[in-house]
C-alpha cells in the first residue's frame, strides 16, 4: 500500500498548502543518488505517521514551478509544511532520526 502522494505543480496547493495535517515534502529527481537513499526512509515515515502527517514526493525535474517558488537548489531537500507555510527543512540525505526529530513538534501540535 502506498502511503505517499505524488506531488505536482498543479496539485501542490491542494495536497500541501491546504492540508489539514503537517506535510513532509520530499523534493527529488530520478538521477539523484542521495534521493534514492532517502526514499525508503521517507516511505517508512509516511507509514509510521499515517493519519498525522502527509508525505508528498515531488519530482523537481517534472515540477520546476514549485521547486523554483521554494528556492530548491539542492536535492534531496525535505520541506516541512504546516498550515500552508514552510516551517522547517533539511537539505541532503540524513538519517531517519533526524527527519523524525524535525517533524515531531508539528505532529504533536496537530494531534
Amino acid at each position: 500500500m502506498k502511503h505517499t502522494v505524488e506531488g505536482t505543480d498543479s496539485n501542490f496547493s491542494q495536497e500541501v498548502l491546504k492540508s489539514n495535517v503537517p506535510v513532509l515534502v520530499d523534493f527529488w529527481a530520478p538521477w539523484c543518488g542521495p534521493c534514492r537513499m532517502v526514499a525508503p526512509i521517507v516511505d517508512e515515515i509516511a507509514q509510521e505517521f499515517q493519519g498525522k502527517l502527509k508525505v508528498v514526493k515531488l519530482n523537481t525535474d517534472e515540477n520546476q514551478e514549485v521547486a523554483i517558488k521554494y528556492g530548491i537548489r539542492s536535492i534531496p531537500t525535505i520541506g516541512i509544511f504546516n498550515n500552508g507555510q514552510v516551517v522547517d527543512g533539511i537539505i541532503g540525505a540524513v538519517p531517519k532520526h533526524m527527519l523524525v526529530s524535525k517533524i515531531t513538534p508539528f505532529i504533536h501540535e496537530a494531534s
